[in-house]
């Protein structure tokens, strides 16, 4: 299965709101994320910006738009996330980058969501903005 064929059939949803990735202790109950990350080290926890105000947080990193890939990957699918990092790399595009069991998102900053979005556009992708 060609990476580059899956995103040329592509649509990718860009969230309407910023978010944030943000540490906290242990002890914090965190409610409502978008993606939480526990690797034994640190939680991370990825959550609205509208949200920062609620949260007792160690480290705050805000300005991050969600661009998710509406479509099914397989597991056995090799390169996905290596050419969109590749395409996003080329135009000085930073990513944070989570996967779910069926698909992935990558976060980007908002000053570099346009370049974002052209690159993915030029990998065929359709976009959609909710």
């Amino acid at each position: 299965m060609d990476p580059e064929a899956v995103l040329a059939e592509c649509v990718v949803e860009v969230a309407a709101e910023s978010y944030a990735v943000v540490t906290t202790d242990e002890d914090h109950d965190v409610a409502e994320t978008f993606a939480t990350v526990d690797d034994g080290r640190e939680l991370t926890h990825v959550v609205a910006e509208t949200r920062l105000a609620d949260l007792e947080t160690q480290a705050v990193e805000d300005g991050w738009r969600v661009l998710t890939f509406d479509v099914v990957l397989p597991f056995e699918l090799v390169g996905f996330l290596a050419v969109v990092a590749t395409a996003l790399a080329e135009r000085n595009v930073s990513i944070f980058a989570l996967s779910a069991y069926s698909t992935d998102h990558v976060l980007v900053q908002g000053e570099d969501l346009d370049r974002a979005l052209t690159a993915l556009t030029d990998l065929g992708c359709e976009i959609r903005r909710l």
